[in-house]
């Protein structure tokens, strides 16, 4: 029943309906005149460049980030290099804050010396469990560190020479050299993106868990594999969830089902459901061979044997070491491929090379080795286009960085390597042109050889630095020039576009080209 109490105080509302109303539309006019206010004139903090955005009350600097969704990765990097300090605090709606570095002293201080404050942390974490659970790049803590050592074995002298000589070669002759010169044959044009992670998607599947994948066919056209395009469905919307306003808004479509988190539901399911194979038929073949874990001769197979049996976290695994070696090395050449017909001459010097080193012939493991100017060329690549154009950790305690830079407990701090590679300070004025020069020095021996020189890692942290510094490194190089050096000797990959017309950069995870990477491939004469 309704109280009397109640429907005495609805007469009394009733019997003064314009006195009511006024108040309430006054009350509102109030509100609404002093949120406008505040928005126009009372920023909390002007920016100290007309290049960067204004700071409004309540809604931060998001006024200036929605024009810029598409182009973020390139927008946050203006924000770092229009930085005195090339460090820029982004204010998100409702007081919250995000760092952007490109100072290698902050770089520094992030992923080494205070690295144990500084975590994948929550967001990141809730923000891409349902596709990575809790893999090595989505873990902290003992996990990750159980997670590594396992894998650091992986990537000994013996692992690698056995990546080259067997896995990338076969798969070299097998199956990417043939339908290269099928598409040269045919003229045909084909999406080198495509093929590139179809490439190393085979190449960590049987390097890491002893399987073939056969996801790359020697024959055109090639149709995705159901797993294949539910992965990189996957991605896409995984990191579009850091995009939203709110993080609420996705969870709310995962809540109920709708939308893109829908498709990430049923392509997560995709996902693991051939991730679970694999662990099974590995599980399968252990128990009958009865190894001990000392003789496994894949990362899977060492997850296994070392005690850990579970099969959703051992999936877990499996996943993250997919993500790792199909869009990284893939990202990488892809952009490599395009940079070198951009730059014929450095193109001709690279070709030179692998001429010289392998002697006209299929380069082996140690020619690969050797190639040293091949190897500066790519590193200029990176610097451009680095897989991991931008990598988010967390705070778990207030702190401040090098450059004076406030960090509170929980703000997001990212350091961004896209940025890096830009910044006048670091790489000189002659930044924006393609030099695998200023990698490499003369040899002191008076001879004409080139000598590689490293870069400190925290101004060039394409492969991180510090404790998480990227196990597979070495291999990735490896892997790479064994590429460059086969398909070069052989052939030269021209972009279908018209000329001036250059590919669009974009990232989910890692570094992409918008709409793939369309070109046609041509026998060398």
């Amino acid at each position: 029943m309704i109280s009397s109490s109640f429907l005495s105080a609805l007469s009394r509302f009733d019997l003064f309906p314009s006195l009511s109303h006024s108040i309430v539309f006054t009350s509102l006019f109030i509100v609404l005149s002093v949120v406008v206010f505040f928005f126009f004139f009372g920023s909390s903090q002007l920016p100290p460049s007309k290049n960067l955005p204004r700071v409004y009350p309540i809604f931060g600097s998001y006024f200036s980030f929605f024009p810029n969704i598409e182009r973020r990765i390139d927008w946050t990097a203006d924000l770092v290099r229009n930085s005195p300090s090339a460090t820029y605090v982004f204010h998100r709606p409702l007081g919250n804050r995000h760092v952007f570095t490109g100072n290698p002293a902050n770089v520094q201080h992030i992923l080494k010396t205070h690295f144990g404050n500084y975590e994948k942390g929550g967001v990141f974490k809730i923000t891409l469990r349902d596709v990575l659970g809790d893999g090595i790049f989505n873990t902290d803590g003992e996990s990750w560190k159980f997670q590594r050592q396992v894998a650091s074995h992986e990537f000994n002298t013996r692992s690698l020479r056995k990546f080259i000589e067997t896995v990338v070669d076969t798969e070299l002759k097998e199956r990417l050299m043939p339908l290269l010169a099928s598409a040269a044959k045919s003229g045909s044009v084909i999406d080198m993106q495509d093929i590139l992670q179809r490439f190393a998607f085979d190449n960590i599947c049987k390097i890491a868990f002893g399987y073939d994948a056969e996801n790359l066919s020697p024959s055109l056209p090639q149709p995705k594999a159901k797993f294949a395009e539910a992965f990189e469905d996957a991605v896409r919307i995984s990191s579009g969830r850091f995009q939203e306003f709110f993080s609420v808004i996705w969870r709310i479509k995962r809540f109920f089902n709708l939308g893109s988190e829908k498709r990430l539901r049923v392509a997560v399911s995709e996902i693991r459901e051939f991730a679970k194979k694999i662990v099974r038929e590995k599980k399968r073949e252990l128990s009958e061979k009865s190894l001990p874990e000392s003789a496994a001769d894949d990362l899977l197979s060492r997850f296994l044997s070392s005690g850990h049996s579970d099969e959703n976290f051992v999936t877990d695994i499996v996943i993250s070491f997919i993500l790792a070696g199909r869009d990284t090395t893939s990202a990488a050449l892809t952009w490599y491929f395009w940079l070198l017909h951009k730059n014929p001459e450095v193109e001709a010097k690279v070709r030179g090379e692998i001429m010289e080193k392998s002697d006209g012939h299929v380069a082996r493991y140690n020619d690969v080795k050797e190639m040293v100017y091949t190897h500066a060329s790519l590193c200029e690549s990176m610097r451009f286009y680095p897989p991991v154009p931008v990598d988010t950790k967390e705070a778990i305690s207030d702190d401040v960085l090098e450059d004076g830079t406030v960090v509170k407990k929980g703000m997001r701090v990212a350091y961004h390597p896209y940025a890096m590679g830009r910044l006048e300070q670091l790489w000189g004025k002659d930044w924006p042109e393609f030099k695998p020069e200023r990698w490499l020095r003369a040899a002191e021996d008076g001879s004409e050889k080139w000598v590689f020189v490293n870069r400190d890692a925290f101004e060039y942290p394409v492969f991180q630095a510090g404790p998480r510094v990227c196990l597979g490194k070495e291999m990735a190089f490896l892997q790479m020039k064994r590429v460059v050096a086969e398909v070069l000797r052989q052939f030269r990959v021209v972009p279908a576009a018209e000329e001036g017309e250059e590919p669009v950069f974009t990232a989910y995870l890692s570094s992409k080209m918008k709409g793939g990477f369309p070109v046609r491939i041509v026998v060398r004469k």
